[in-house]
């Protein structure tokens, strides 16, 4: 599992680099970034190097933030891969609330972060199907 932050922040110009300005004093790594958002307010999901810590930093300085398990896989940057992850998810009833990538540096495949309502069903199809599964000690 990857632990991810979830921030409120407002829907204006500056809310965003607020967030990420406060992560850089603190000395937070960000590794991925996703946003959300309605007219008046966004969800900023993150996964940073010391969650706990962001959140610490970032709930002290007034951000609403929660931490959440989100998955992680690994999959070879190939035509049709992320279809078919998907197709074994959905053919296991399996829901996936919201899902963003990025890639590992040095050249690694693209990681695919989603939320889902069964992680452990997740997981045991997955890695049936020899899927890899992307730890937070991974990144």
């Amino acid at each position: 599992m990857i632990r991810q932050l979830s921030v409120f922040v407002e829907n204006k110009p500056g809310s965003l680099m607020d967030v990420t300005s406060r992560l850089t004093e603190a000395q937070i790594n960000i590794r991925a970034v996703a946003t959300f958002d309605t007219p008046e307010f966004g969800i900023l999901r993150l996964v940073v190097d010391k969650p706990a810590e962001a959140k610490g930093y970032l709930t002290e300085r007034g951000y609403v933030v929660s931490i959440h398990e989100v998955m992680g896989v690994e999959l070879e940057d190939k035509k049709g891969n992320l279809n078919q992850m998907l197709a074994l998810l959905a053919d296991s009833e399996l829901n996936i609330n919201y899902i963003y990538s990025f890639i590992i540096r040095g050249g690694r495949a693209p990681v695919m972060v989603f939320n889902t309502n069964d992680y452990e069903k997740a997981t045991q199809i997955l890695k049936e199907a020899n899927v890899k599964i992307v730890e937070e000690t991974d990144l």
